[in-house]
């Protein structure tokens, strides 16, 4: 589930993403790439386990995304706890590592965004950038359940936040909400700024996952009617025929790619796509 890239300069690529164990507890693992169509190799530790008993993150753990500080690297991730009326609760932790991103430890026990009078249900999937000394997030926040088909289903959007040191967020508005009926998920945003124009990739589901697009002027206020370059799901029978899901884009060697999920919300892999003439 959920790959996270991080680009070292022409010569490789580093995949974070999270298997499960036979309990379905998620733990972050690592892989490296070249060419980007087949791992080079895939470390057989993981490089997060999942938190401590009790803990928001102690039935498991996904990459997010990864910010450059000062010498440092900052792992925001997704945690996750199972719950008794609703099926988990997930909450937004994050990680620091001193030796270039060998190894992490978590910031705090606790998460730096979980449950709290902004986000009464959970939070989860954050995009993080840092621009002008100001710290911005994008991220998945948990509007209401719902019972539907005999369990209880979550609703969630995308929201804005900012931070002046990455660990106390303040929440701004929503930046991604509903556009149909049917639509009840929306998560996984993927933000680029290209000039004075910010892109975002993300995940909105109705019956399946499909990869939408949207622009904007200042990463605030956002269009998901313009064109776009997204992606559409395979052919049938293809690993990827019934969904396509978190995407995560960044550039390579001259050219613009995208990492995302398929079917089963991970269940059959990790593909790669490249944009059309980028």
């Amino acid at each position: 589930m959920v790959p996270t890239v991080r680009v070292h300069g022409d010569e490789r690529v580093e995949l974070l993403f999270s298997p499960r164990d036979e309990q379905g507890r998620s733990r972050i693992a690592r892989a490296w790439f070249d060419d980007l169509d087949a791992a080079l190799e895939i470390e057989p530790e993981p490089v997060l386990d999942v938190g401590r008993l009790g803990a928001f993150d102690d039935s498991g753990v996904n990459a997010s995304c990864l910010v450059a500080e000062e010498g440092r690297w900052l792992l925001y991730y997704i945690g996750w706890a199972r719950a008794v009326s609703v099926r988990f609760v997930t909450a937004i932790g994050c990680a620091v590592s001193h030796d270039d991103g060998r190894t992490f430890e978590r910031v705090s026990e606790g998460p730096v965004i979980g449950r709290d009078l902004d986000n009464p249900y959970f939070s989860t999937s954050p995009w993080v950038l840092r621009e002008d000394g100001c710290w911005r997030m994008w991220y998945a926040s948990g509007v209401r359940w719902e019972a539907a088909g005999g369990r209880p289903e979550p609703r969630y959007n995308i929201r804005y936040a900012e931070s002046l040191d990455g660990r106390r967020w303040e929440r701004g508005p929503v930046c991604i909400d509903f556009d149909r009926p049917d639509e009840h998920a929306i998560a996984r945003p993927a933000v680029v700024r290209d000039g004075d124009l910010y892109r975002m990739w993300f995940s909105h589901r109705g019956r399946s996952y499909r990869i939408g697009y949207a622009e904007s002027p200042d990463g605030v206020t956002w269009d998901r009617s313009v064109p776009g370059p997204t992606l559409a799901g395979g052919e049938g029978g293809a690993w990827e025929s019934e969904m396509v899901e978190y995407p995560f884009v960044f550039d390579y060697r001259g050219g613009r790619h995208m990492f995302y999920n398929g079917d089963g919300f991970g269940r059959t892999g990790i593909g790669h796509a490249r944009l059309e003439d980028g």
